[in-house]
């Protein structure tokens, strides 16, 4: 080959045509790096973003989108994993995940994700998720720009949760007033988001529509009375209902990320109507909330190298704000409830529930970790981000009328939680939450607002 070469030069410097001019010799292919665009500690140098609200799109460095079939990108933009969560209603469960956040080879446009698990109360759950993001620019020296606030989505799910519970309606419920039944669930849903008037831009409008299907039995938690028998006529109501839901929403959102936030704040309002329901009724819930987001010095960190970084670690202190109300006829399970994964953490899931509710959130999240670490010395590519904590106070409250909630007992809750991730569109979470009622635990894809 040297010699080829050196024959080649100095036939062109001769003026003599180079052997095979018209016939290239073949190149190897081209080898994915899975550290360009990205340094060895995780930390992913900003890069400049020829587009509107820069700090509103995401860039995923050409490392992290490596070309061809889900076999041969395992890894890197598709995985197999156990997963595991925890909701205070079904216990500790797990799972698998088959998930390509590259379906198709759209360069990181789409993901597709087949999520299949169990718990150790019996819930059986099978999910089906599909989204594509409207917007996306590809960067001449390698990787893509992402804008979150645009999309659309579409989703399958199937579940048979044995130990659901219901304590009755309004806030002066007890705890042994604790009912259990089964609620063998399914759903099917198309929704979108987008930004208006052009990418990026403040003002977010979002539509959706969802079918589902519930069919209720007799519950499996030991020692409590049964909704069937307790609660005959909501029971009765609720059993083999099919609704049909349509989602619109409307926000004022200057947040620099929908998924993981660091300033900035949203407010906004939406409405889920029910004009299809198996019984021949229909109803509506009408919600308002806000929420703003303040960077604050970093604890354990000194903030990365700012502007230079793509996701430098950033410490904030969140407060959240919303009220929901109902008009017409809604089964028991889709009435507004405090407790759970996102409101009123320290109880079990839908404690509290009413046709109106008021909720509020303050929250410190700090980063612990800043760098992270590889997952194993065999894929030092394959990172967790960086590691965190949090510590929050839920309080809210439920009633019938939603001008009674100006009266209404607070709950109160507060608690500690771990935060994880992969990469700013990735964050895992665990919460335990802390109220009169004793500690709860949930854990799960995403932050709660």
């Amino acid at each position: 080959m040297r010699l080829l070469f050196l024959v080649h030069i100095l036939l062109m410097l001769l003026g003599t045509p180079a052997l095979a001019a018209d016939e290239p010799e073949p190149q190897p292919p081209h080898e994915h790096d899975p550290w360009q665009g990205m340094d060895r500690d995780g930390r992913i140098p900003a890069v400049e973003k020829p587009v509107k609200h820069p700090e509103r799109w995401r860039y995923i460095p050409e490392g992290r989108i490596k070309p061809g079939n889900v076999l041969q990108r395992f890894l890197i933009s598709s995985f197999i994993a156990p997963f595991f969560f925890r909701d205070s209603d079904v216990g500790i469960g797990g799972g698998l995940a088959l998930t390509d956040i590259d379906f198709r080879e759209q360069r990181r446009r789409e993901f597709l994700g087949l999520f299949v698990s169990h718990t150790e109360e019996g819930q059986q759950a099978y999910t089906l998720l599909w989204q594509r993001w409207l917007h996306h620019v590809d960067l001449p020296q390698g990787g893509v720009l992402q804008e979150e606030r645009s999309r659309v989505r579409a989703g399958l799910s199937y579940s048979r949760t044995l130990t659901r519970r219901f304590f009755g309606f309004g806030d002066d419920t007890d705890e042994d007033d604790e009912t259990s039944f089964t609620d063998e669930f399914a759903f099917a849903s198309v929704g979108m988001d987008i930004a208006l008037p052009e990418a990026g831009d403040d003002l977010v409008f979002g539509i959706g529509v969802r079918g589902e299907w519930h069919n209720l039995a007799r519950g499996h938690v030991e020692d409590v009375g049964q909704t069937k028998d307790v609660f005959p006529e909501v029971f009765r109501d609720g059993d083999r209902d099919g609704l049909g839901w349509l989602h619109l929403e409307l926000r004022w959102d200057t947040r620099d990320s929908e998924i993981l936030p660091y300033r900035g704040f949203d407010v906004g309002a939406r409405v889920d109507a029910a004009p299809i329901e198996s019984e021949g009724n229909a109803g509506s819930i009408f919600g308002l909330f806000g929420s703003t987001f303040v960077p604050v010095p970093g604890l354990f960190h000194s903030g990365g190298t700012g502007t230079s970084e793509e996701h430098p670690p950033t410490d904030t202190v969140v407060f959240h704000l919303e009220t929901e109300t109902t008009a017409g006829d809604l089964p028991f399970y889709s009435l507004p409830s405090l407790g759970g994964n996102d409101r009123g953490r320290g109880f079990i899931e839908g404690r509290f529930r009413d046709r109106s509710l008021w909720a509020a959130t303050a929250e410190y999240r700090f980063w612990v970790i800043p760098r992270g670490f590889a997952l194993s010395p065999w894929t030092p590519h394959v990172r967790v981000e960086r590691l965190g904590l949090a510590l929050f106070y839920d309080v809210g409250s439920v009633e019938d009328e939603w001008w009674d909630l100006f009266r209404a007992s607070p709950k109160h809750s507060g608690g500690v939680g771990f935060r994880c991730t992969l990469e700013r569109n990735a964050p895992f979470r665990v919460d335990v939450g802390f109220s009169d009622e004793g500690p709860q635990v949930t854990a799960g894809f995403g932050l709660s607002f």
